[in-house]
């Protein structure tokens, strides 16, 4: 048998392949329709993209402020995931986060501005893990498929924050940038100064940092307690699961909850950054709770991967502004992401099968080995043939 260490460093390797090829892929799709839709200005408007984002400093800062929420929405849909559900109810969660959060900031004057972010924060955090719950208490209880239940909530949110922002404070949250004060925002922490071209300052505040954090503590919690474990035992395994002992209701429930927190908090992220950003009274569902699923699909769940593709994805986004300079349409960037999110499932479906297959011959030439001694038995002794 090999050891752990080097098998592990051979899936690591294996699954950081699939994700590189996986992009090569897309990349080569989107360059293949550029030729195809304006050849002359192919190659240039291909440049814009792979530098895009790295053109300023400017740029970069707005690479890291794209990437913030959907490192969120990535690890909502990622943890959800390690439970063995596909939450594709982000979008919902993320909306219904950023509206609590904003409508905290707007509100609550009456206590200062650090105080009234870090409650703007909870809301945003309680709303979205209460919109998470409800397909989780659905899938517990009722056995009612996720993916049906979230894209209902998905719609009841979108409509939901529609109507309270029309109906109670449309004033204060149409421009929320004047309404909400500056310290009730998300701190720049001097990186919107170190983050600039000339007089033009990027968007990136500490939310970045915030996410990034959000990632370790997920990674630590899956990876070193007991609760992180057994939400995995559930996902690889929910038979074994309960025989062993572990709710599988609870395990999803809680799991659909701290998803559901995880989007809110994107969307918090997103509209307290004091970038302009506001919520706006329109039938379509929020693109950074969709935006989070190829970030997990491309991190394959994994939280510390998520932060480099959802800095990725970001980073092609970047780009995609900068490639209309040469007369492309922005659909290009999204059919990017979409060639890459079916080479990623594609690869994770082969990676599937060949570790099946590796796993069976393992087993089967575990079988034909000969049993090990006892201990303290001493070895066979070899019989010397005689002349």
């Amino acid at each position: 048998m090999k050891p752990k260490s080097r098998r592990f460093t051979l899936q690591s390797f294996t699954d950081v392949g699939a994700s590189i090829l996986a992009i090569l892929a897309g990349l080569l799709v989107g360059f293949i329709i550029m030729l195809i839709s304006n050849p002359s200005q192919a190659v240039d408007g291909f440049v814009a993209i792979l530098t895009g984002g790295v053109k300023d400093m400017k740029s970069m800062g707005q690479v890291l402020y794209f990437a913030t929420p959907i490192i969120m929405t990535g690890l909502s849909v990622g943890f959800a995931n390690k439970t063995g559900l596909f939450n594709i109810g982000a979008s919902g969660q993320f909306i219904v986060g950023a509206y609590f959060a904003i409508l905290v900031g707007v509100q609550a004057t009456a206590l200062p501005g650090p105080l009234r972010l870090v409650l703007a924060l909870l809301a945003a955090a309680a709303a979205g893990g209460l919109w998470g719950a409800v397909p989780g208490l659905l899938k517990a209880l009722l056995n009612v498929n996720e993916v049906i239940a979230c894209i209902m909530m998905n719609y009841i949110g979108m409509y939901f924050v529609n109507f309270m922002v029309v109906r109670t404070v449309f004033d204060s949250l149409k421009n929320q940038t004047t309404r909400v004060p500056s310290e009730a925002n998300l701190p720049k922490w001097g990186m919107d100064q170190l983050f600039r071209s000339g007089a033009s300052a990027s968007s990136v505040n500490s939310g970045i940092i915030l996410a990034v954090i959000m990632a370790v503590v997920i990674f630590i919690v899956l990876q070193k307690t007991r609760f992180g474990y057994e939400q995995k035992a559930v996902g690889l395994n929910r038979d074994a699961a309960r025989y062993a002992g572990i709710s599988q209701k609870r395990s999803v429930v809680l799991s659909m909850v701290i998803a559901g927190a995880l989007a809110g908090l994107g969307g918090a992220f997103l509209y307290l950054s004091g970038s302009g950003k506001a919520i706006d009274v329109v039938d379509v569902l929020a693109a950074e709770g969709f935006n989070g699923i190829p970030v997990a699909l491309l991190g394959l769940s994994n939280p510390i991967g998520i932060i480099f593709s959802g800095l990725f994805v970001a980073y092609l986004t970047v780009g995609g502004f900068n490639m209309q300079l040469y007369e492309f349409a922005p659909q290009v960037i999204e059919i990017i992401t979409a060639v890459i999110i079916y080479f990623s499932a594609f690869a994770l479906l082969v990676k599937n099968i060949v570790e099946r297959v590796r796993r069976k011959r393992q087993e089967a030439a575990d079988t034909a080995k000969p049993p090990d001694p006892p201990p303290g038995a001493s070895p066979p002794v070899k019989e010397v043939p005689t002349a």
